[in-house]
């Protein structure tokens, strides 16, 4: 029996990008073999972004839309739809759909080879990008992974892609214990999953630039640092349940 896969994707205000998105990622789900769910979780939008999704699953018997009375932050939107979904494969990806859903053939290789946790890489040989990235995001990449080096993570290169297969089982151990709503919940859930033993690989992916990025440089690098040590705090006092 093949195994299901559940594409989850998060929305805050994207009524201007999650359509064409969606259209991507069913045609994707429809034109494969095997068994699928879709789930986008709406983290209190305040345009119109339910009426874009819910236009576009019309009719769909695989597609779901989970929607939270508040805006509480990319973390828990992720958190909610891996933790409600039932595949034994589960992928988040981004809204704007920066890295395709047509990726995900490279992740479900290293998953086939032995990972539990695959994700996208910008960094890793081979990875591609349509555009030079603005500063800005260059800067915003650089913090992430001096943050990593830091000491949280061992030899992940890219953290911060929003393109990460999961098995059905490291879904349920990482988010079931996963407490960051913010930017730095990529790194909270690698290195759960690290401390939990599930193999975590990297694959080159293809990843396009969007200038409409909500992506402050310097609130965000603020943020993730602030979580950074929240998260390092948190597994030296055993809140996660695990050795520190």
């Amino acid at each position: 029996m093949l195994p299901m896969l559940s594409v989850i994707i998060p929305a805050y205000n994207e009524a201007r990008r999650i359509g064409p998105t969606l259209d991507a990622v069913i045609a994707w789900l429809q034109g494969q073999p095997l068994p699928h769910e879709l789930i986008v979780v709406d983290d209190g939008s305040e345009d119109e972004t339910r009426a874009v999704v819910r236009q576009r699953l019309e009719g769909l018997a695989f597609t779901r839309l989970i929607e939270t009375p508040e805006n509480r932050g990319k973390g828990h939107a992720v958190r909610t739809g891996m933790l409600a979904a039932r595949g034994d494969l589960r992928l988040f990806m981004d809204a704007d759909n920066s890295t395709p859903v047509n990726e995900l053939p490279g992740l479900l290789a290293r998953v086939r080879a032995g990972a539990h946790v695959a994700i996208g890489s910008r960094r890793a040989p081979g990875a591609t990008t349509d555009v030079r990235q603005p500063w800005y995001r260059r800067t915003w990449s650089r913090v992430a992974n001096r943050v990593v080096q830091a000491g949280l993570l061992e030899g992940i290169r890219d953290t911060q892609c929003g393109f990460k297969l999961f098995t059905g089982a490291a879904a349920e151990a990482v988010f079931a214990r996963a407490r960051i709503d913010g930017w730095g919940f990529d790194l909270e859930a690698l290195a759960l999953a690290q401390r939990l033993g599930f193999p975590v690989a990297e694959h080159p992916v293809s990843w396009s630039d969007d200038p409409r990025s909500r992506i402050s440089p310097l609130r965000d690098a603020w943020c993730i640092t602030k979580e950074f040590f929240r998260i390092r705090r948190a597994f030296r006092r055993g809140e996660y349940g695990l050795p520190a």
